[in-house]
């Protein structure tokens, strides 16, 4: 079963919305997706409430609350073929290895500062030690433009690190606008949210993978 985790120690990276639009491109490929949320500010959950019922369903995934055992994974979903997991900010140590147990894939989400860069690096060297050999490990550029400087550093921090950039995501109100609906780019007519689609068809394949 893939499991993917989103995570990045530091807050406001866009965790929330790349975890849902993760899940909702899982379940408009027909899949019996679960979405866990181990955030305290319960972000995830909140977006499934708001989630209509005429596109495809995605389930909560029950999980121990982060402030009592630890914030563990309380147990693996039954009757679901895919899960994706959005994490919280300082979400290392113990949780995180416990996670990372349960993962095939990890998607990393990262803007373009300085900090954000720095932040990131320490954090893919703990993952790199906790890690299971076989978990696939993916950057995603959150907030980005592609043809930027910006852009171009993050490509070069990332190329450094071994491991692959699978997209840069532009900051647009698509994702602010969907998110107040309980929808993802995958629930519209794709002419409505064309230039981000082509944005994440790197990022689909990987996650078909």
């Amino acid at each position: 079963m893939p499991i993917v985790v989103i995570a990045n120690p530091k807050g406001g990276v866009g965790k929330s919305t790349l975890s849902t639009q993760v899940a909702g491109y899982y379940a408009n490929r027909g899949h019996a997706v679960m979405l866990g949320d181990a955030d305290r500010q319960q972000s995830s959950r909140l977006w499934l409430s708001l989630r209509p019922a005429t596109v495809p369903p995605i389930v909560g995934w029950d999980m121990v609350d982060a402030t009592q055992g630890g914030g563990k994974v309380a147990k693996l979903p039954k009757g679901v073929t895919h899960v994706v997991l959005d994490t919280p900010a300082g979400f290392t140590g113990a949780r995180l290895k416990d996670a990372l147990t349960h993962a095939s894939k990890l998607i990393v989400p990262l803007q373009a500062s300085v900090f954000d860069i720095f932040a990131t690096r320490a954090f893919l060297d703990e993952i790199k030690a906790l890690a299971p050999r076989n978990l696939q490990m993916g950057v995603v550029g959150m907030r980005v433009h592609g043809r930027t400087l910006a852009a171009e550093h993050l490509r070069e921090f990332v190329n450094g690190l071994g491991v692959p950039l699978l997209a840069c995501l532009r900051e647009t109100q698509n994702y602010v606008h969907l998110a107040a609906q309980g929808l993802t780019l995958f629930d519209v007519t794709p002419g409505r949210v064309e230039k981000d689609l082509a944005q994440w068809s790197e990022l689909c394949r990987w996650l078909d993978a």
